[in-house]
């Protein structure tokens, strides 16, 4: 197996002058993790992605944006709209994810940066965090989420700039494979990542799992009911049922080998 099979970050907690690594010193210090809302923080609302693709007459396969995006800009409001729309009467049911509150509060405690990366617009990301978040997370300071990454940002995932927004704001810089190959002196450098983010992308979609890859991150899938293909997919570098099982994940230090 090359030098560079896989990569990680140290338990939650260590300090700057820990040496614990791997063998081959590829686990650093974790600096965020950027969620997902719909699926992810909230339960997931499946109807409310059928009820769009009904309004705008598209099938399943294709990209409600990306449609959007494509229409003659004189159409493009009222499509956006309609989305708005059914986006505004589906907040009013949004449940959260279970363990959601214990993991935010375990994260916050510890002083990792979370973010949000979405593609739900600010209406419905506000209405979750007024209900769920706000007021029930002890331990930070300040926000619980710095940035919020909505649909009003472009490009939208599963195009990776959201995340880079996020890594922007943190002041956390990206390290190319490159980088990594002349620091290790390794002549036989593999691994699926082209460019390394200390950051963990948490998501329940492809397109979750496709940004987070193509940002540089350690991608997370929580499991859903219909997407059990994307357990499997290259793209996803570790599977949990519920969200508050990161807690232990990260306290123990997190190892993702490369997928072949």
């Amino acid at each position: 197996m090359p030098l560079n099979s896989g990569r990680g970050f140290l338990p939650i907690g260590s300090p700057a002058s820990d040496t614990s690594k791997s063998p081959d010193s590829r686990r650093v210090h974790l600096q965020g993790i950027v969620f997902d809302m719909d699926g992810t923080l909230c339960l997931p609302q499946n109807h409310m992605f059928s009820q769009m693709r009904s309004a705008l007459s598209i099938p399943k396969s294709v990209d409600i944006i990306e449609h959007i995006n494509s229409l003659p800009q004189s159409d493009q409001p009222a499509a956006w709209k309609k989305i708005k729309d059914i986006e505004s009467v589906a907040m009013r049911e949004q449940e959260a994810q279970p363990g959601l509150v214990t993991l935010l509060a375990f994260l916050a405690e510890e002083k990792v940066k979370m973010a949000i990366c979405t593609r739900n617009f600010e209406d419905p990301v506000r209405h979750f965090l007024e209900n769920f978040v706000e007021g029930k997370v002890q331990g930070g300071q300040g926000k619980v989420f710095d940035p919020v990454v909505t649909r009003d940002f472009t490009p939208a995932k599963p195009h990776p700039a959201g995340i880079w927004e996020c890594a922007r704001v943190w002041d956390v810089r990206e390290r190319k494979v490159s980088d990594r190959e002349e620091r290790d002196g390794a002549g036989d450098v593999e691994g699926p990542w082209e460019r390394e983010l200390p950051m963990i992308m948490v998501g329940d979609s492809v397109d979750d799992m496709a940004s987070g890859r193509a940002a540089g991150c350690v991608t997370v899938l929580l499991k859903s009911e219909g997407k059990e293909d994307l357990e499997v997919d290259g793209r996803t570098d570790l599977v949990v049922g519920r969200l508050d099982e990161l807690i232990e994940i990260l306290k123990k230090g997190l190892w993702v080998d490369e997928k072949k």
